[in-house]
């Protein structure tokens, strides 16, 4: 399959998928949804064993592309498209989150709001340390409702709330600190790092890895889809909200939003 967004290629049992759109600080876009859910089909049913994950240029995904932004600002009232919208985004987490091969993020540079999502979502994270994080969406009226899900089980309570209510940006040693990311490693070495570490996944058996990933994913899964549900039910309701359409276009025109006051 030719992509447009990413690049995909494979080193022996190595397969690396770097998000291809540097000029856009790798944002993402429904056609970047589409083309990473075929590149995780194809290193599926290939034979690489472990998938690296990075970015092109300074940003390895900083959210949602502006030009989708202003989609979602014309389909606020379509509850149909914004149901399907917010269903994208589930099925691209969940697939991330239980993919059946190691994924290894290779964080090179700011990973905001779906971007985070993505890199935090692989079984490894390593950050170069001038890497940024965070779930900004309550900053422009939007509820980090998917992601909330998964990073309640990764960072525990206290810390989830701490970054999805007040939608800061983290550095990466904040990230190491509390448990979001795997390892800091200097950005010459990021690369380097990410296929050591797969190398050394390789060396396992291969059986021993896929059936370790399914018994967790199968413990993941208890629970798992009745709040991915409610989480899409309310990342689609709140595109019909007075904040919702104030935050978008306050963001958009680069001013302060002046929120709704019950």
């Amino acid at each position: 399959m030719t992509f447009n967004t990413l690049t995909l290629s494979a080193d022996s049992d190595i397969a690396t998928l770097t998000f291809n759109r540097p000029e856009k600080r790798n944002a993402i876009s429904p056609q970047m949804i589409q083309e990473l859910l075929a590149a995780l089909d194809q290193v599926e049913r290939e034979t690489a064993r472990v998938a690296i994950v990075t970015g092109a240029g300074r940003a390895f995904c900083s959210g949602m592309d502006l030009d989708a932004l202003r989609t979602l600002a014309t389909q606020s009232q379509d509850s149909s498209a914004s149901l399907e919208d917010s269903r994208r985004m589930r099925h691209l987490f969940h697939r991330i989150y239980t993919f059946s091969k190691p994924l290894i993020a290779a964080v090179n540079g700011p990973a905001i709001a779906g971007g985070c999502g993505i890199a935090t979502l692989c079984d490894f994270t390593l950050a170069v340390p001038e890497a940024k994080f965070g779930y900004t969406e309550v900053r422009i009226g939007f509820i980090p409702a998917l992601v909330s899900v998964f990073l309640l089980r990764q960072i525990g309570e206290k810390a989830a709330r701490d970054l999805l209510l007040t939608g800061r940006i983290i550095d990466a040693a904040e990230a190491l600190r509390i448990g979001l990311i795997t390892e800091m490693v200097p950005a010459d070495q990021l690369l380097d790092r990410a296929r050591h570490l797969a190398a050394q996944l390789i060396e396992n058996s291969p059986t021993s890895i896929t059936s370790t990933k399914r018994l967790l994913n199968e413990f993941s899964a208890q629970g798992l889809d009745q709040q991915l549900e409610s989480a899409m039910q309310e990342n689609a309701g709140i595109r019909s909200t007075a904040d919702f359409k104030e935050g978008l276009a306050a963001f958009l025109e680069k001013r302060k939003p002046m929120w709704h006051r019950d």
